[in-house]
């Protein structure tokens, strides 16, 4: 099933926020750009890859009014101490969400129900908190959040330009297409 286009349910949990913890509801993930971005497991192989990876994009995507938001079923407090264990991890900034209950990952439909984990999702959210773009990977395929960044791009800029879409590989600044009659059969 999917969630393009539908605005995400309601939530709550308890999160690990630069050295405290904080309660996060789905209203925070509205009212601008947020990135959720979902990993199996605290204290694993590729999860801290990623996570070191995208806070390496963190300050751009800041600066393109994304909030980013990481989840896993572990809880806060486990987030805590991998926080304080792991060199890649200690670098985080941004918002890590426990969700030890899965309720967060059975909304987003991302929840490995035979081993209790999330599975490796990114979804991309308006600021009316509609999904606009998603992405499921296997556990062994790490992401990259340089695209992360393009796709956040473009997905602003279609919703600033109503009637242009983007098409693939476009970079900011590139130019976009507006469907229409004349253009059916010449792409």
């Amino acid at each position: 099933m999917s969630l393009i286009g539908k605005e995400i349910e309601e939530f709550a949990a308890k999160a690990f926020h630069k050295g405290e913890f904080i309660d996060i509801q789905s209203e925070d993930l509205k009212g601008h750009w947020s990135v959720v971005c979902f990993y199996p497991a605290d204290f694993t192989f590729v999860c801290p890859t990623e996570l070191e990876d995208l806070q390496e994009q963190y300050g751009t995507l800041k600066d393109l009014g994304v909030e980013v938001y990481s989840v896993s079923t572990d809880t806060h407090f486990t987030h805590k101490a991998w926080h304080d264990h792991s060199d890649a991890i200690s670098k985080i900034e941004y918002i890590m969400i426990g969700d030890p209950n899965h309720k967060i990952t059975q909304i987003f439909d991302v929840l490995d129900e035979e081993e209790g984990l999330a599975q490796r999702g990114t979804f991309i959210i308006d600021p009316d908190g509609i999904v606009q773009s998603m992405e499921i990977n296997a556990d062994g395929i790490g992401r990259d959040a340089s695209i992360l960044v393009d796709k956040i791009k473009a997905a602003q800029y279609v919703r600033s330009h109503p009637g242009e879409v983007c098409p693939a590989k476009w970079k900011e600044g590139a130019e976009t297409l507006k469907p229409s009659l004349d253009l059916v059969g010449k792409i």
